[in-house]
């Protein structure tokens, strides 16, 4: 299993925020919502698109390309196009430090 990695300060994502980060060789949408930071592989499973660049709207992330809507607490795909889920990754807050640890399926 991987082990948790430091990403940012808590401080750098605001409330109803989202941020595209590097962990390791991957790229991980991070959000900020409710109080709680979740994290999902920042690809849509029908096209590839960019999470990070979608709309956020409470605990559902849209793809900027065709509108494909994810939970972002379980990566859950809940509307077409998408079909499948995108991975989710477990996140873990120490102090003002957010830290992720890579998942290898959704």
């Amino acid at each position: 299993m991987a082990e948790f990695v430091p990403v940012i300060k808590t401080s750098e994502l605001p409330e109803s925020g989202k941020l595209a980060v590097e962990v390791g060789d991957r790229i991980v949408a991070l959000f900020h919502v409710s109080g709680a930071f979740w994290a999902l592989d920042d690809v849509c499973t029908h096209d590839g698109g960019t999470l990070s660049d979608g709309q956020l709207e409470g605990h559902e992330i849209a793809c900027s390309r065709h509108g494909a809507r994810f939970d972002i607490r379980d990566g859950r795909a809940l509307t077409m196009p998408a079909t499948q889920p995108t991975v989710a990754h477990e996140v873990k807050v120490e102090g003002d430090q957010v830290w992720i640890r890579l998942n290898d399926e959704p």
